[in-house]
């Protein structure tokens, strides 16, 4: 048997290829597929079927990428309108190899989603891993309000019955294997641990510990998850089926007058670069999004109708900034800087800025109790678990459509746990005519390794 688990960073998304002899499987895969197709090679192995675990809505699934590479067979649940692929049925069972998948239905996350088993022939009938999707994680369970708030009760209870009436009774001894890990947006609290049974889950899991079926109802019910609007977006392309790539897009390397232009055309601008860096000196209007915080950060401001450009810190992120950009459906790269910001101010075209400001500096102001607008731009959780006092919170990913509850007059002082987050607000409130704006170097982190109070 191989056994590869393929991790997508920024995303958390994770993909699994599985073969036996001559045949293999791909789980989940991701858009820029050549990673199975190379694994195929070097295995002397032929990728048979394609299985998704329900329509992903945090990324562009590369089931149609992967087919048109291999012929593979592509299936999934049924209760959405596909438009492409095999519908599914309970119990339906694939042999490749000494190996066998068996399909489960596991409803809750979305009313589509399915489990699958694997089972070894070769040494039992009882099954040896589940690929979960998105119904059960490491330490936590899946997120129940997609449909919105008068369909997650509903989805609750099936994701109960899914976990505790299914998965679960698989066996203690079964390997977890769920479609995200830590950092994913579709989990509240999914554990930093790679590796999991049903068992330890069962043990350690918080969603798990509530066993009665109401209470975890309750429990899912009292979630605060956030719900990028670039959701509605991959639900669409993972219905459809997204155009196909064959190979990533390569950007085309450009001069700053030639950047300009196509500014002017109405590209929009993504600036990847450190947070210190961008508010130096950046190009007017553009997003701050530091390289790492693309792929969950991107999917929040960038449109999708217009032209993306790219300012990078250095030109070898480029491959990776692609990456991160196709995931999500981003495929209108129009280029890239030529020798980033520095080229650009050396040709004497206009830059923009923005203040930092120390905590030691923040803690005086607001002790004099100088007129400013501070901003926390953390997630309610965080902001639920200690703020600084007199701070006023809106998410980052919710800021630009919130821009009315942001007053101009004053200075606006904004902060997160890093400033990274921060960033993205500051780049925000400059691109709709907010001047007088401050990033809090270190945000939180630095606040409170400072010794200073936080309130509740």
């Amino acid at each position: 048997m191989k056994f590869e688990r393929i991790k997508s960073e920024g995303l958390a998304h994770l993909s699994y290829f599985i073969g036996s002899k001559d045949e293999a499987i791909v789980i989940d895969p991701r858009r820029d597929c050549q990673v199975y197709v190379d694994l195929a090679r070097r295995e002397g192995m032929n990728i048979k079927y394609i299985f998704e675990t329900h329509r992903n809505e945090d990324y562009v699934i590369g089931s149609l990428e992967l087919k048109k590479l291999t012929d593979a067979e592509i299936y999934h649940g049924q209760g959405v309108d596909f438009q492409y692929g095999n519908y599914l049925s309970e119990g339906q069972e694939f042999d490749f190899g000494s190996l066998r998948l068996t399909a489960l239905h596991t409803p809750g996350h979305t009313d589509e989603s399915m489990s699958y088993t694997l089972t070894d022939l070769e040494t039992g009938k009882e099954p040896v891993m589940v690929f979960t999707g998105d119904a059960l994680f490491i330490g936590d369970a899946g997120r129940t309000d997609l449909y919105g708030p008068e369909e997650a009760p509903r989805l609750a209870a099936n994701l109960y019955d899914s976990i505790f009436n299914k998965i679960l009774p698989l066996g203690d001894g079964v390997i977890l294997c769920p479609a995200h890990g830590a950092g994913s947006v579709c989990g509240g609290a999914i554990a930093k641990r790679d590796y999991s049974t049903l068992g330890l889950e069962r043990l350690q899991n918080p969603a798990l510990q509530k066993t009665d079926r109401e209470e975890f109802i309750k429990f899912k019910l009292e979630e605060q998850l956030e719900f990028p609007p670039y959701f509605k977006k991959m639900e669409q392309y993972n219905r459809q089926g997204p155009s196909l790539l064959q190979g990533l897009p390569v950007p085309k390397l450009l001069s700053p007058g030639e950047f300009r232009a196509e500014i002017e055309k109405g590209a929009v601008v993504m600036d990847t670069r450190m947070p210190h860096s961008f508010g130096a000196a950046h190009i007017k209007d553009s997003y701050s999004i530091w390289l790492g915080g693309v792929p969950s950060f991107a999917g929040w401001v960038l449109p999708y109708d217009k032209p993306i450009l790219l300012v990078l810190e250095e030109k070898e992120q480029l491959e990776t900034a692609v990456r991160y950009l196709v995931r999500l459906g981003y495929d209108n790269i129009a280029g890239f800087l030529n020798g980033g910001i520095a080229a650009w101010y050396m040709k004497a075209l206009p830059v923009d800025g923005f203040n930092f400001i120390s905590v030691q500096n923040l803690k005086t102001r607001l002790e004099k109790n100088e007129e400013m607008t501070l901003l926390d731009v953390r997630k309610k959780k965080e902001w639920d678990g200690g703020h600084i006092e007199g701070a006023e919170h809106i998410y980052v990913g919710e800021l630009e459509k919130n821009l009315d509850k942001v007053p101009k007059e004053a200075p606006i002082i904004v902060y997160c746990d890093s400033s990274r987050r921060s960033s993205i607000a500051a780049s925000v409130l400059k691109k709709h005519g907010y001047n007088n704006v401050y990033n809090v170097l270190g945000s939180m982190t630095a606040w409170k390794s400072a010794g200073y109070s936080v309130v509740k």
